[in-house]
């Protein structure tokens, strides 16, 4: 790292509950810089987002003290070999076992997947917590990729992933009228914006109440723009001298901006698919919401009759470093 320990400390010191989450890159190629901050701060909640091949470069002690870890890992073997590697899928499980069954962490295990046109969205979510993830969290591939182009990823989200969304919903309403919320990422923090809390920004907080350091020392906006000048915010010694972050037009005027927040502020910023892209993630997104709104009414008859605790709905993402809004 190129700043000084003794500095983080004195911008955490800040804020008096500070959530501390380690990301990358792949965070556990430098686990010493890990226990060192864990050693020397104090947070009021720690996390690392990883692809777990390296855990055990990190002592089970460690391991002990994260309040939530999130796996990458795409869904069943098959995808999440094709997109991460051959042998991925079952390094990733070794390392859900041994956190869960040898080293006793407590955390809750989230996996983290990036969706894309191999994906069954269904299939791939439900296999995830039949393995014993606790949550499930997805981000699609969109927007940065050559994978596809936006005609081609829309025509996909129609046919494919929209229809996998409403089976996810049908199966997440049953369980939860047995007393039970699934830990699906998306859901979670799109129903307790219907009916609990809306957003009044993006969801994740990037730029109002989550920020990145980066290892050299500034603090960012957004972890994934480590190279955007206006990503810039200020940096360790100073802490946060200048976030006046807007959202496009069409996300202010929109009669979803309460549940989607404006999605993403680094798509905001830098639109590598074009407006024609832009548009099509925003149709996949206002369509996955209305899919969603179907089920709301048979949701706040649940809470009502005490069924749901609302206590379970409220999500809150900046807790676990996730992005509601896939």
């Amino acid at each position: 790292m190129q700043y000084d320990l003794e500095d983080l400390r004195a911008l955490l010191r800040r804020d008096p509950e500070p959530v501390v989450f380690f990301y990358g890159g792949e965070p556990l190629l430098n686990p010493a810089y890990i226990m060192k901050v864990m050693d020397s701060v104090k947070a009021k909640r720690f996390g690392i987002q990883t692809n777990g091949l390296l855990a055990k470069r990190l002592p089970p002690e460690y391991w002990r003290r994260f309040d939530v870890v999130l796996l990458s890992i795409d869904g069943v073997e098959e995808v999440t070999d094709r997109y991460r590697g051959r042998g991925v899928y079952r390094a990733v499980l070794r390392t859900l076992r041994w956190l869960k069954e040898e080293v006793g962490c407590r955390c809750e295990v989230v996996a983290r997947m990036a969706v894309g046109r191999a994906s069954d969205i269904y299939r791939d979510v439900s296999h995830l917590l039949s393995l014993g993830f606790d949550k499930v969290h997805w981000q699609l591939n969109a927007v940065w990729t050559d994978e596809w182009d936006p005609r081609e990823f829309l025509e996909w989200g129609r046919s494919r992933y929209l229809p996998g969304i409403a089976r996810l919903r049908d199966w997440f309403l049953a369980e939860a009228a047995r007393g039970r919320l699934l830990g699906i990422v998306p859901f979670l923090g799109i129903y307790r914006a219907m009916l609990l809390r809306p957003y009044d920004w993006i969801p994740c907080g990037a730029g109002r109440r989550a920020f990145a350091v980066n290892t050299d020392g500034r603090i960012l906006a957004c972890p994934i723009a480590v190279s955007e000048r206006w990503a810039t915010v200020g940096d360790v010694k100073r802490g946060v001298v200048k976030a006046d972050f807007k959202l496009d037009d069409r996300c202010s005027r929109c009669e979803y901006r309460h549940i989607c927040g404006g999605r993403c502020l680094y798509t905001h910023y830098e639109k590598y698919w074009g407006e024609e892209g832009f548009d099509a993630v925003c149709e996949i997104t206002k369509a996955t919401i209305r899919i969603l709104e179907e089920g709301k009414g048979v949701l706040e008859d649940l809470l009502a009759r005490g069924v749901v605790r609302q206590e379970d709905l409220d999500y809150e993402p900046i807790l676990d470093s996730t992005e509601v809004i896939p």
